[in-house]
């Protein structure tokens, strides 16, 4: 009962809530998720890139590819230069399995696909490499991380716009 007062005082904003800050992302974090974005984008839309009959989506794909083996690169720089010697990306348990989904589906239900996983994607890409401009520690990863975000949040848009 006591746990339900105090929730419902927090709740009507009559006490000052607690921030609790979440615990800063470290730079190798995220130069690990940040390469596992790039490598599930480049081979989701290859896949999609040559299997497509849609000219708009494909070339979508192509700039996904470039794009995103772009970002790779300069993360990498980046944290080379931070003193870091980043692993090869490696894929996430989800990221398998949104590709393995894709790799499933065939003609236009591939496309619908493609274009559900991207958008998820995309905002996830977002919303890591804002908060590494925002909060991140190492100077050129943090600058690589701002060059970025406007990339993405373009993919965004196009994504929106299909």
């Amino acid at each position: 009962m006591r746990t339900g007062k105090i929730l419902a005082i927090l709740a009507l904003g009559t006490i000052p809530a607690l921030a609790i800050a979440a615990p800063a992302m470290t730079s190798a974090t995220y130069v690990m998720k940040a390469g596992a974005g790039d490598l599930y984008e480049k081979q989701a839309s290859t896949l999609v890139m040559t299997s497509t009959a849609n000219p708009k989506l494909k070339k979508f794909a192509k700039e996904m590819v470039t794009d995103h083996a772009n970002s790779t690169a300069a993360v990498k720089a980046a944290a080379m230069k931070a003193g870091m010697h980043p692993a090869a990306p490696k894929l996430t348990a989800k990221q398998s399995s949104d590709l393995a989904a894709l790799r499933a589906a065939t003609g236009t239900a591939r496309d619908t696909l493609y274009i559900q996983q991207q958008k998820a994607a995309h905002q996830d890409a977002l919303a890591l490499h804002q908060d590494e401009s925002s909060t991140g520690t190492a100077a050129p990863l943090k600058a690589a991380a701002t060059k970025i975000v406007p990339v993405v949040q373009h993919h965004i848009d196009m994504l929106v716009a299909m």
